[in-house]
């Protein structure tokens, strides 16, 4: 169970990290924006994002057993949308909330095996195949674990901030593909359960 005290998110196994780079303050925020990590884990992608020769950060990374990091207060703005553009509306760093789901994104497949961008290994039990193109792509799964902690946070989040929309990156700019149709899967994987 989570709660948001001073614009930061309190509750067991929130560590909040110093991310000193991102002191503007945001107007809203009155959207959150989904991304995928990529990375190897929630810790690195968390302590990556907070480096301050990075260009890029996040308010929260959600780990794959629902641990999460807090790298900015949710009233500072973070830079996870770049050049974004959603509802007549551009420059989404001013208005977002970013959460960053530690996933390895999309995968290619390589002989017999399931190889992340950063080169490591996918089992085939955490691939998500995707055959609504006209070829098959492969992605990594999200947690059932993950994906409810994402739910909760974002419940909290519409009660306590005017957030009006929840989108993945993928849909405020063309050049990124995250968070994917393995997100997408989750939720409906998670409703039919529920």
């Amino acid at each position: 169970s989570f709660s948001i005290v001073n614009h930061r998110l309190m509750g067991d196994g929130v560590v909040h990290l110093a991310c000193v780079k991102n002191t503007r303050k945001l107007e809203g925020p009155d959207m959150i924006v989904l991304h995928y990590t990529a990375g190897t884990s929630a810790e690195s992608s968390s302590i990556f994002l907070t480096r301050p020769d990075v260009s890029a950060s996040a308010h929260l990374v959600i780990g794959r057993k629902g641990e999460v990091f807090q790298l900015v207060p949710f009233h500072i703005e973070a830079w996870h949308a770049g050049k974004s553009w959603y509802a007549g509306r551009g420059g989404l760093n001013r208005y977002s909330i970013g959460i960053e789901l530690d996933n390895l994104g999309k995968l290619r497949f390589s002989g017999d095996l399931f190889v992340a961008e950063c080169g490591r290994v996918v089992l085939p039990d955490e691939v998500y195949t995707d055959c609504s193109g006209d070829h098959p792509t492969y992605w990594h799964r999200y947690t059932e674990r993950q994906i409810r902690v994402l739910q909760e946070i974002c419940s909290l989040l519409e009660e306590t901030y005017p957030i009006r929309d929840v989108v993945g990156h993928s849909v405020i700019t063309p050049r990124k593909i995250d968070p994917g149709p393995a997100l997408e899967f989750a939720f409906s994987e998670l409703q039919v359960k529920n």
